[in-house]
């Protein structure tokens, strides 16, 4: 009998899964197409703290940050983790100073920060623009290969008996009673005491199939990828201090602000952009443009760098900006772990933890309330 179905083998399914495998539970993955084929494979692999506000979400980044460094220490390598901080920097006085009060209210909840003043700027990153007027450094912040995660995760947890099933797109839930019971797939049925929904963006459609509102949409963003370049050319994760409003907010039009990094490989990735425009790819000149130009105020020298190619992927937003943890009471035996927009990689191995320590009666590290999958309004009570 399987204890446990994990539907998505996105990196936090992958998490999940691998925790509750450790935790002694009987795990099957069920995936639709290919593991990681989806969000996880779209996104820059960071692991932040920077970029959230005092609250739920801090607290998980915090928390998810022991589990990289302390649960999955001894695997670091098998994902290129890399510890190489993030600089925040401010393109007005204004920006600085608004920066530097985000990080007394980050302080005082565990976060490592280091006020950066105009004149420091260069010392972190050589190439910066000397227009720049200040900053903020954070040590904790860091740098994973996603689809690395979700690979070696799930080899590690079929190494502690977990089955993958890929091509098993999940089509129905079985029942008893009010109580989920498993899921029905397209390549057979899977029994399991408990079923959790690690589905990404596509969570509310999967939620539906189950008789529950879960309201996760799509948010599209677009990554660039230069040409290789000697190593270091950047040091950090650098971006604009808007970049945090822009995580914040809930327009669904278009925004973007510079986040610039090197890679082991010696490419530079240049994001974000941020718009809910359902699950349309068709690429964005306005995005692209609006991305590169951003990333030359930054580093001027980008100016002459070619881009050789750029990706785009679907972040799982919610409405208030917290992902979907935990089990839901409207159909017992039903789990979620979703809607952790462009945080779900950082956030992924904090998240699979908790539900493993939940789904096996054991007290969480975090508690869970405050993601819990019930606190959204129905639909037609928002109507009304």
């Amino acid at each position: 009998m399987t204890d446990l179905v994990v539907i998505g083998a996105g990196v936090v399914g992958a998490a999940a899964a691998y925790f509750a495998s450790l935790a002694g539970l009987r795990v099957v993955v069920a995936e639709r197409g290919a593991i990681a084929g989806g969000t996880s494979s779209a996104g820059e692999g960071n692991l932040l703290v920077s970029d959230k506000e005092a609250g739920p979400e801090l607290d998980l980044a915090l928390y998810a940050q022991r589990v990289w460094r302390e649960d999955l220490a001894e695997h670091a390598g098998l994902w290129e983790f890399e510890s190489k901080g993030g600089l925040v920097v401010a393109g007005s006085e204004a920006s600085a100073a608004a920066l530097r009060e985000l990080a007394v209210h980050q302080r005082r909840h565990g976060v490592e920060v280091r006020d950066v003043s105009g004149d420091e700027l260069r010392g972190y990153e050589p190439h910066l623009s000397p227009e720049l007027r200040g900053g903020a450094f954070y040590p904790q912040d860091a740098q994973v290969q996603p689809m690395l995660v979700v690979a070696h995760l799930l080899r590690l947890a079929r190494g502690l008996g977990a089955r993958v099933r890929t091509g098993a797109e999940v089509t129905g839930f079985l029942r008893a009673g009010d109580r989920v019971t498993g899921v029905r797939t397209t390549a057979g049925d899977l029994p399991a005491g408990a079923v959790l929904n690690a589905t990404g963006t596509w969570a509310g459609d999967v939620a539906a199939l189950a008789g529950v509102h879960v309201p996760v949409l799509p948010r599209r963003g677009f990554v660039l990828v230069t040409q290789p370049m000697p190593a270091r050319t950047i040091r950090h994760k650098v971006y604009a201090a808007e970049y945090v409003g822009d995580v914040a907010s809930s327009d669904a039009a278009l925004q973007t602000s510079p986040v610039v990094e090197g890679t082991g490989s010696g490419t530079i990735l240049i994001g974000a952009s941020r718009e809910r425009v359902g699950f349309d790819r068709t690429v964005s000149t306005a995005a692209i443009g609006a991305l590169a130009s951003k990333a030359i105020a930054l580093f001027p020298m980008l100016r002459d760098v070619r881009v050789m190619r750029m990706y785009l992927g679907f972040r799982p937003y919610c409405p208030d900006h917290l992902p979907v943890i935990g089990p839901d009471p409207r159909a017992p035996g039903l789990w979620h772990a979703c809607g952790h927009e462009g945080a779900g990689i950082g956030l992924s191995a904090g998240t699979g933890k908790l539900i493993a320590q939940a789904l096996t009666g054991e007290r969480p590290d975090l508690e869970l309330k405050p993601f819990a999958p019930e606190r959204f309004p129905e639909p037609e009570e928002v109507l009304s």
